[in-house]
């Protein structure tokens, strides 16, 4: 389940607009969320998972992936939301407020049963949790860590700050040891880890400046709530020119000092090694470079 994919943009869509909907796929985005959860009042529920259930049954997306978040079990529409979205198979779907690998498990059985009904593979759409409690971060690990449908763990920052009784700032402090618990479990297990929205559209600065923190802690992408900000946080996300060649040169000269049996060797004096190289690799996937 755990493919390497990339995730620089998630672009939140609420579930109850047609127009934003269709156009989901030419915004550029890596990933479309169709959002039934807090973008949509109570009493538009039912008449945004209509609509989504029918958009992405005729809709292009492109190449984007297509996720949606669906609302929490506990609440009256969570249950209809998997009835309705499961059948047609997004790429993901994205559960809110995640905070605990049990429930994780009450959830995806629920899905497999669905897919079941109709005679559905249990390995194609994932599983993206969303942590937006203190609980949430206290179980992160054993969240990201158990279920191979999992493949992306996100922070909810506006959730969270609410939960935690104290107020999201723009230096993100409040949140930044959540932020790093996060990403380290991310790691641990491999798998995808998206920050959070920036909430302000017309401030590309703090934009830019929050999405390059973001990037140096770990995470692999970030959420965009308006298409403005998609190309600032691709900007951030994607490797440089520069980057892109000093990385296939470092993979070039790997695999010859391999094939002679030299597993450490320097490049313009600077020494590399396993480590080195695995970063390199990395980055030519993010830009999608072959080396034959």
């Amino acid at each position: 389940m755990k493919t390497f994919r990339n995730r620089r943009t998630m672009l939140y869509i609420p579930g109850n607009n047609p127009a934003m909907i269709q156009q989901g796929g030419i915004y550029g985005a890596d990933s479309i969320l169709l959002d039934l959860e807090d973008a949509v009042a109570l009493n538009q529920k039912d008449a945004a998972r209509t609509l989504v259930r029918n958009m992405i049954r005729v809709t292009d997306f492109y190449d984007a992936e297509v996720c949606v978040r669906i609302n929490h079990l506990s609440t009256p529409f969570g249950l209809a939301d998997l009835e309705e979205i499961v059948p047609l198979q997004p790429s993901a779907l994205r559960y809110p407020k995640t905070e605990s690998a049990e429930e994780v498990a009450e959830l995806l059985a629920i899905i497999e049963k669905i897919e079941d009904k109709h005679h559905l593979p249990h390995d194609r759409m994932t599983l993206h949790a969303m942590i937006e409690t203190a609980m949430g971060v206290q179980n992160v690990f054993s969240i990201a860590s158990k279920f191979s449908r999992i493949d992306a763990i996100t922070i909810g920052g506006q959730d969270l700050t609410a939960d935690m009784n104290i107020v999201y700032t723009a230096d993100g402090a409040g949140i930044d040891f959540a932020r790093k618990r996060i990403v380290m479990a991310a790691k641990a297990s491999h798998i995808d880890v998206i920050d959070t929205v920036f909430p302000d559209v017309n401030d590309e600065e703090g934009l830019r400046k929050e999405t390059e923190y973001a990037k140096r802690i770990g995470f692999t992408g970030k959420a965009v709530i308006n298409p403005r900000q998609i190309d600032v946080v691709h900007d951030v996300f994607s490797p440089t020119e520069e980057e892109i060649r000093k990385a296939y040169r470092i993979v070039k000269e790997f695999r010859t000092n391999s094939k002679a049996g030299i597993g450490v060797f320097a490049i313009d004096g600077k020494m590399v090694d396993a480590p080195i190289v695995a970063r390199a690799e990395y980055l030519l996937r993010l830009a999608n470079v072959i080396i034959e």
